[in-house]
């Protein structure tokens, strides 16, 4: 009975010590220096412990739980620092003679160790592809392809690395880190004849196999990734270029990227705020009807756990602004008071396109884009099917005036509404001015927010 008392002792004992960090650092190059150990996160730095180094450049960073596993930073200062992978085992010996990561020498944590391995063979097949490289600019054909061939053997030797790694260190997240950044190409050889020798079907094929490959190498739903220096930049990239920039082809990769981190409420704040943020500010006309979607879907239905009531109240302005002139939809009705006297209704209007207009003519965005249009989108297109429903969104007649006399603008249909009675500037968002939509003939907008040569462009291309 005592023995058995004593063994069950030492398995909770070890238990116990299996649940927190012990890292004894030795730097050589910092006596009695504070260092910190640091930890990547969502491509920032972020202190986790510290510890003063003794005379030799001995110290330790030790708790009482787990740290997450992911890239660490050992800092001295700005100058002086390296990184390291932490991964299952936290107890473990860390030296290195210089600040250049690669010179570390890992006991006790094997994952850790041999991650420094692959930076040392990284590096090394890294400058092999250089001199490669420098040949292959300089060679003949000939040599060239017997160069090319060489670079392909290269990628071939990494890939067998990577393939050592995995069977070494199975399902660990040395192998997930280091193989995060690769996405297979399409191989071309099994493509049929047909689309080879056409590139613009190559090409969609080529975009269309990257887009279905993107996260082949790569588990966004693994939260380990939040510690390195490339998951926000990852789901950056596949946002904003691997995807089609369009919202109906955007929004079901996105919906069920969220769906499957949810479980995970690190990264489905992080990728909820990320896309939510990307929509509303993208530079892609119609995006964000995305982020009319993902607002109501997730922060104003309660799922944003993390949202404070001002963030939440923003979001409702911002919604309430967009939510009715989206792309696609039928243009808001509005029936506004003509510089004459005479009321126009928008949707009577009779035209294979009308442009509405909100200025003031003291914006000087206004100054200059209220002209230009004028006279190089308008008057080469009135004739052909083009009319415009131009709002003055202030309510003095004098300065209206003025500015229409000024640039002679009495041809296209000038109207106001002084009280705003009309909510005009809720329903067409008239935060900023100009505001720019383009409706087709039964007054669906077909865009918004465009610049003088886009208008051109599409108006070029719908009235011919």
């Amino acid at each position: 009975m005592i023995r058995l008392s004593f063994l069950l002792l030492i398995c909770f004992t070890f238990q116990l010590s299996a649940q927190n960090y012990s890292i004894n650092v030795t730097l050589e190059q910092a006596p009695n220096k504070t260092i910190q150990l640091a930890y990547h996160y969502l491509g920032k730095i972020y202190a986790a412990d510290k510890t003063t180094l003794d005379e030799n450049g001995q110290g330790t960073f030790t708790g009482d739980s787990l740290l997450s596993q992911g890239l660490y930073k050992i800092l001295v200062d700005q100058d002086h620092h390296f990184d390291f992978l932490l991964g299952a085992d936290q107890q473990f010996s860390l030296t290195n003679p210089t600040f250049d990561g690669k010179n570390s020498i890992i006991e006790g944590a094997p994952e850790s160790e041999a991650f420094i391995n692959y930076m040392n063979y990284l590096s090394g097949l890294q400058q092999k592809s250089s001199t490669l490289n420098q040949a292959y600019r300089n060679a003949d054909e000939q040599e060239k392809e017997k160069i090319a061939n060489q670079r392909e053997a290269l990628d071939t030797e990494m890939q067998a690395y990577w393939a050592t790694v995995n069977k070494k260190f199975p399902d660990s997240f040395l192998y997930k880190f280091i193989t995060a950044n690769y996405v297979p190409e399409l191989d071309e050889s099994t493509l049929p004849p047909n689309i080879v020798e056409n590139d613009s079907l190559l090409l969609r094929a080529k975009f269309n196999y990257q887009r279905e490959h993107y996260w082949d190498y790569f588990d966004y739903t693994d939260e380990r990734y939040l510690y390195t220096p490339f998951y926000k930049t990852k789901v950056e990239t596949w946002f904003e270029k691997v995807l089609y920039p369009a919202y109906d082809s955007v929004k079901p990769y996105v919906y069920q990227f969220l769906e499957d981190v949810y479980p995970n409420k690190r990264i489905f704040q992080f990728a909820t705020s990320f896309f939510l943020n990307s929509s509303l500010n993208s530079n892609f006309m119609g995006m964000d009807a995305l982020f009319v979607d993902l607002a109501r879907d997730y922060y104003l239905s309660g799922e944003a756990f993390w949202a404070t009531d001002e963030t939440l109240e923003q979001i409702r302005e911002n919604v309430l602004f967009l939510q009715d002139n989206l792309i696609g939809a039928t243009a808001p009705d509005l029936t506004l008071e003509s510089f004459d006297g005479e009321f126009i209704n928008l949707h009577q209007i009779e035209s294979k396109l009308t442009v509405l207009l909100i200025y003031e003519p003291n914006c000087s965005h206004c100054k200059v884009f209220i002209p230009e249009f004028y006279n190089d989108v308008y008057l080469p297109n009135k004739d052909k099917g083009l009319e415009v429903y131009a709002i003055y969104s202030m309510d003095d007649k004098e300065e209206w005036a003025e500015f229409l006399t000024k640039h002679n603008m009495f041809d296209w249909l000038n109207v106001w509404d002084p009280d705003h009675s009309s909510r005009f500037k809720i329903k067409y968002d008239g935060r900023k001015t100009p505001g720019v939509f383009l409706l087709d003939e039964t007054k669906k907008i077909l865009g918004k927010k465009m610049t003088i040569e886009q208008l051109q462009e599409i108006i070029a291309i719908e009235l011919n």
